[in-house]
């Protein structure tokens, strides 16, 4: 099976990835050539991307005219999108999954393939994070302090523990932590 990787491109030191009443992650504006390469290797090996609705409009928006180096992926990785009001994808190759979310990323995960990362604005990434469907977080956590926002791990009645895989600080400071959920399940 297909594992799925939630990515949080940025996360503040105290854990918040969404300023309060913004639903984005906009605590940052750091900008690191050798990041920007890691975030790159990071989707290199996806085979498709999952987002909410919030999420697929604006990336649909924006990527499709992009010249940044994330856009070649962004743009030609099939994407799925989770909603139950949305009627027609109108991303390049971009379907639209309405039914049960888990069963949904069951399917998804069943299919061949690499893996599959999980974009997206707060509700969406702490929904996946509640139904313990994540495989792995790739977390990029800012040398910044919000003091309040929603957190990714928020509202979650019962979380096990994570075991870290990885870890890498850029000059920037920003620091690439990648975690693998530990289920007794």
């Amino acid at each position: 099976m297909r594992p799925l990787i939630l990515e949080v491109s940025v996360m503040s030191l105290d854990g918040f990835i969404a300023a309060e009443d913004t639903g984005t992650d906009e605590f940052s504006n750091v900008h690191d050539a050798e990041l920007g390469q890691w975030i790159v290797g990071s989707i290199s090996g996806v085979d498709t991307h999952i987002m909410g609705s919030i999420t697929y409009l604006s990336m649909a928006e924006h990527w499709p005219n992009s010249t940044e180096i994330f856009a070649p992926p962004m743009n030609s990785i099939p994407k799925v999108v989770f909603s139950k009001s949305l009627q027609q994808a109108m991303w390049t190759d971009s379907t639209i999954a309405s039914g049960d979310i888990v069963d949904e990323i069951r399917r998804l995960k069943s299919q061949p393939g690499n893996f599959i990362m999980a974009h997206g604005a707060i509700k969406f990434l702490q929904s996946l994070t509640k139904l313990d469907v994540v495989d792995e977080y790739r977390l990029l956590v800012y040398l910044y302090v919000a003091g309040s926002g929603s957190a990714l791990f928020g509202g979650v009645q019962q979380l096990g523990g994570l075991k870290l895989k990885s870890s890498r600080q850029f000059d920037s400071a920003v620091m690439a932590l990648v975690y693998q959920p530990t289920r007794s399940h």
